[in-house]
């Protein structure tokens, strides 16, 4: 007979190590523990079905041949036998033996094991918010929320929604409660960007843009929710931020999760001051017996070589298998090194992505972060259908590593490919060259023969070699603004696109600085640039333009800054170039 072996958590995780332990060993004993009574869904599509993509709930618990994963199917299909519904209390380790008890009747009973593994998940963060307790406020945690919020909005109860968080989770519900059932909802935000922890200030800002561009959708940033006001029979009736009280239907708490490692750390073992069981390479926790993993766990950064906490279903998945692994050998083998945090969401009609750290968390770590920002079409130019895709890759400009790369472009599988490529590269620390020569799959319909990519690292390194000097497009439009007219002190803005392109800007902003010179004739024309000015060099996207500062250099132009992503990224920032009362 094989050993036996508990799994306490039977969403993610521990499905998945249960499944992988019985091919390994059909001869153990396992046996899944859940507190609910609904288990082994996928979480992280709760807003789709919200937002009807997902139809059914079942969507969610169904396997790809359509059998829904419930304790029978689990006994008949796997030979897992799962105890749903009950709670696990403690662990006795020197016994070897997991408390339990059902939430239904108040019944204990204890479970002998082997080896355990823990998969408890994570929790929902309750912000300290009066009036968090009212009926129609909802944390976005599990299947039972799920349905509860989808009932209310299709049954007509909910006009005006507000959700509390600008996370993934909680930009993916509002863009599920405004698509489909039209619902008008405001998105409360404390820090002073969407995806905070996410995207740097300017992909945040693209993002920020779109989502203003959307039909019921309001965007208050550094305005946190201050309290949550009562109406009839205590269902909340409105929300109250700074200065303001709106009326609401419907609250949605999205202001992220924290491991559950209460059990844990009750037995004593190692979990991590930030929250989230410590374990090693195999999963082992402090106590070898003991795995752990998903989003309980407190994973290493493969990057800073710290401890950071990652809630995704797919880090869950794949340590599932790798706890799984190890239980049924009885001897560590299989190893799960670590995450570098790679992640992608859908919003609206664009998506964003990342993987690595941001600019921000990269100076927190201790490096000396440089970057480059590049827009370029997400396949070859000449190829029917193409769009922009902004990249920004972020390295150490001591060591010239890669730390991270965020993007912005076309809902699709476009970006993904770009982001998933850099997260393979990641643990390896690949310097920039390396990330600019990455072989990666080329054909027109796909990608550039420069892909954007290699572009962005190319640029980084020219940044990194002093060959480039750029300008954000924040500081663009802090420089325009303050070009006053007729000004003879402030800064030329030298455009080296075509003349078809430049000449509205000409037109409107010459008494500003405006300039044209094309960057094909500028080595013969270097006598009509400016001497003694600081030059801002444009074009569409900051190809010609940087060819254009590489000509000035070399003839002697110092005060040059390149333009990031050209006029292209401005235009994603969202300050018009061209006064808006003065746009034909």
């Amino acid at each position: 007979m094989g050993p036996k072996v508990v799994i306490v958590g039977a969403v993610a995780a521990g499905p998945k190590a249960g499944s992988r332990l019985k091919r390994l060993d059909p001869s153990a004993r396992v046996v899944m523990v859940d507190r609910d009574e609904t288990i082994s869904y996928g979480g992280c599509g709760i807003p789709y079905y919200v937002g009807g993509d997902v139809a059914e709930a079942e969507g969610l618990r169904s396997t790809s041949f359509h059998m829904i994963r419930d304790e029978a199917f689990f006994k008949g299909a796997k030979g897992i036998d799962v105890l749903a519904g009950w709670e696990a209390v403690a662990i006795n380790r020197m016994a070897r033996e997991l408390e339990l008890r059902e939430l239904k009747t108040g019944r204990e009973r204890r479970l002998a094991y082997d080896r355990l593994i823990l998969a408890t998940g994570a929790s929902p963060v309750r912000p300290d918010i009066p009036g968090i307790g009212l009926e129609g406020v909802w944390p976005v945690a599990d299947l039972h929320q799920a349905q509860g919020i989808k009932a209310a909005v299709s049954q007509g109860r909910v006009a005006r929604a507000a959700v509390v968080g600008a996370g993934p989770t909680g930009l993916e519900m509002a863009e599920a409660l405004a698509d489909l059932w039209g619902v008008e909802v405001d998105i409360y935000e404390t820090a002073d960007r969407i995806l905070p922890r996410f995207l740097d200030p300017e992909m945040a800002r693209f993002a920020e843009n779109h989502l203003r561009e959307q039909e019921g959708i309001g965007l208050h940033l550094a305005t946190p929710v201050e309290e949550i006001l009562s109406g009839p029979e205590g269902r909340v009736r409105a929300v109250r931020a700074g200065d303001r009280e709106r009326e609401t239907d419907l609250v949605i708490l999205a202001v992220g999760t924290r491991p559950q490692d209460s059990l844990a750390r009750k037995a004593g073992l190692e979990v991590d001051e930030g929250g989230g069981i410590v374990v090693n390479e195999h999963l082992q926790t402090s106590d070898p017996e003991i795995y752990a993993a998903g989003d309980c766990v407190a994973n290493r950064c493969l990057i800073t070589g710290g401890r950071v906490r990652l809630a995704s279903g797919s880090v869950a998945n794949r340590q599932g298998r790798v706890a799984g692994t190890n239980a049924a050998a009885g001897r560590p083998r299989a190893r799960f090194k670590g995450v570098v945090g790679s992640w992608i969401m859908k919003l609206f009609e664009v998506s964003a992505a990342g993987v690595g750290l941001t600019t921000e968390r990269a100076r927190e770590a201790g490096f000396d972060p440089v970057s480059a920002l590049v827009a370029q079409a997400d396949r070859a130019h000449f190829y029917p259908g193409q769009e922009l895709m902004y990249l920004k890759l972020i390295a150490d400009s001591k060591t010239r590593r890669v730390l991270g790369v965020q993007g912005f472009g076309p809902a699709g599988d476009a970006l993904a490919a770009r982001i998933d490529a850099v997260a393979a590269a990641l643990p390896s620390q690949p310097t920039v060259e390396e990330i600019s020569n990455l072989e990666l799959a080329y054909a027109p319909p796909f990608s550039s023969a420069m892909d954007i990519l290699n572009a962005t690292a190319n640029t980084v390194e020219n940044v990194l070699e002093g060959r480039l000097e750029s300008l954000s497009p924040e500081e663009f439009s802090r420089l325009l603004k303050e070009a006053k007219a007729g000004s003879e002190g402030g800064a030329v803005f030298l455009d080296v696109r075509g003349l078809a392109n430049v000449r509205p800007y000409l037109e409107s902003l010459a008494d500003r600085g405006w300039r044209h010179l094309p960057q094909e004739s500028l080595a013969e024309r270097l006598d009509e640039v400016p001497r003694g000015k600081k030059l801002v060099l444009i074009c569409n996207a900051g190809a010609r333009s940087y060819e254009a500062q590489v000509t000035l250099k070399a003839a002697g132009f110092k005060d040059t800054v390149n333009l990031s992503g050209g006029v292209a990224a401005v235009k994603r920032w969202g300050e018009p170039i061209i006064p808006e009362n003065e746009e034909g």
